[in-house]
């Protein structure tokens, strides 16, 4: 079994951008045991002085519950643009892995900033986070899935298109439809900023969402062709 010292040391070499060690590989079970906990850490830090969110966001499930759907979705998603070593398992392990950039979302800046300040300091948090994300995932997809030209701008840009136009449909964060309507006063919180530029960033994917689609339909057909005429070569 892989030491606390190894899963932490690769752990911190895939945030910086850096391959993981072999271990990664024969003890996998352990290094997604790890990421099941940063990603449970993490979803209680998102929610823990939220005064809105529900019981089980509360309890980090909502989080555990993200993590493996947004593995199934790009696995699926992706699967047919012919990446190279996709499975459900290696898409999941990276996903767990880049959970523990979140755990800034715990720091409560409200308790020792003003409102103002506080939201700035959310609308900052959003921004390192989502694109540390979106630079790891480019990443994993060039690296390991071995993507890239146009098929590694759709394979990035389509899932986070999904998933934000999903989000606001389902307003998960229960103020989306709020700000639309404009925020009372002392209804405000630290997160108003921070979700009002999810808000914006969704309305601008919910236009590129049928430009992106058609794309990708192209890709993955043009992929297909490409396996059929390799597997007819004798």
């Amino acid at each position: 079994m892989a030491s606390l010292s190894t899963i932490l040391s690769d752990q911190f070499r895939l945030l910086s951008f850096r391959n993981p060690s072999p271990a990664i590989r024969a003890q996998w079970r352990t290094y997604l045991a790890f990421g099941f906990a940063c990603t449970w850490l993490a979803g209680i830090g998102r929610y823990w002085d939220n005064p809105k969110a529900h019981l089980w966001q509360h309890l980090g499930l909502g989080s555990l519950v993200y993590v493996f759907v947004l593995a199934l979705l790009l696995y699926w998603l992706l699967k047919p643009l012919a990446p190279r070593n996709w499975s459900y398992r290696n898409v999941l392990l990276f996903v767990t892995l880049t959970s523990l950039p979140a755990l800034l979302y715990a720091i409560p800046v409200e308790r020792f900033m003003t409102l103002q300040a506080a939201q700035s300091a959310n609308v900052w948090f959003l921004g390192v986070v989502a694109s540390w994300r979106v630079a790891l995932l480019f990443v994993f997809l060039r690296r390991v899935a071995g993507l890239g030209g146009l098929t590694i701008v759709v394979a990035l840009l389509l899932p986070i298109v999904i998933i934000l136009v999903a989000l606001t449909a389902l307003n998960l964060e229960h103020v989306v439809f709020d700000i639309m309507a404009g925020i009372r006063e002392q209804d405000q919180s630290a997160n108003d900023k921070a979700y009002g530029i999810v808000l914006m960033v969704s309305m601008l994917s919910i236009l590129a969402a049928p430009f992106l689609i058609v794309i990708y339909a192209w890709l993955a057909y043009s992929a297909g062709k490409s396996r059929a005429r390799q597997g007819s070569k004798p």
